[in-house]
Parts: C-alpha cells; structure tokens; sequence
C-alpha cells in the first residue's frame, strides 16, 4: 500500500485535533505550523475531511477546525478514505469487482485478503489512541516484529 502525502498530512493534522486541549477550534495555521504541513495543501485536505464529516470548521476569530465526533469513534481509516478514497482497490474499482481467468483467477481473493488486512490495522487504531501513543496490543505486535522494519 502506498500512503499518499495528501493521506498522511490528513492524518497527521486529524491527530493534532484529536490531541488539541480543551473544546476549543484549532486554526489551520497552528495545525500546519505543529505538523510542518504547507498550509494550502493542510487547508485543502481539511475542506475535504469537512465534507466528509470527520472535522466540522468554525468562521470567525475564535474559529478553526475540531473533530465532528469524538476522538475514540475515529479511526485512520475514516480519514484516509475522507481524502483519498477506498484502502485498497484495482484498476480503480473495488477488488471484489476484479474477475481473472485461468491460472491468475485466484488474484481476486489476494486482493481481498490485502483490503481485509489494511483494515485490521486502520479501522481499528483511533485518532485518540494515537494522540495517547496508546495504540493497541495487535499494531503494537505487528509493528514490533523486526521484519516489518525490513524494506523490500
């Protein structure tokens, strides 16, 4: 899987919210500065988020940027797909729409296989248990394993 740089500044500043004390809206500025994001890009993906939900923007001077729901109830995956889509697709569409013939027909179920895993990770790590360095015992594991640190 390839993360995106728009994927990733989403999630980043989606943290910096998540992370954010009190109930107050977070410029855009201050997102951008904590996170060294351009700030028009940052402005940009947050429009996006906006649109899908997962950040609601106040105008004004006391405005900004804050979550549209609760830290616990949002994943990577929420703010992933928010900005660039579906986890995992082929050619464009959803891997379950792919068909292969002959000795490649089983590819389907790979591709699947790939989208069931990307999920078992990012539907399952919240913004606020990456804001607490607090991620659960399964990444923890995953990301421990000293051949997940291997680039091949």
């Amino acid at each position: 899987m390839k993360i995106s740089a728009k994927a990733e500044y989403a999630v980043r500043a989606a943290v910096e919210l998540a992370a954010a004390s009190g109930d107050k809206p977070v410029k855009a500025e201050r997102l951008a500065t904590a996170q060294d994001i351009p700030l028009n890009f940052l402005e940009n993906n947050l429009g996006e988020l906006r649109h899908a939900g997962v950040v609601r923007s106040q105008r004004g001077a006391e405005g900004g940027f804050r979550l549209a729901r609760p830290a616990e109830e949002v994943t990577i995956a929420d703010v992933i797909r928010a900005v660039d889509g579906p986890l995992a697709s082929v050619r464009g569409g959803p891997p379950e729409q792919v068909t292969y013939s002959g000795a490649a027909e089983p590819l389907t179920n790979v591709w699947i296989a790939v989208r069931a895993s990307l999920r078992t990770v990012l539907e399952r790590v919240t913004l606020a248990e990456l804001a607490a360095d607090k991620l659960p015992a399964h990444v923890r594991k995953l990301a421990e394993d000293p051949e997940a640190w291997i680039t091949r």
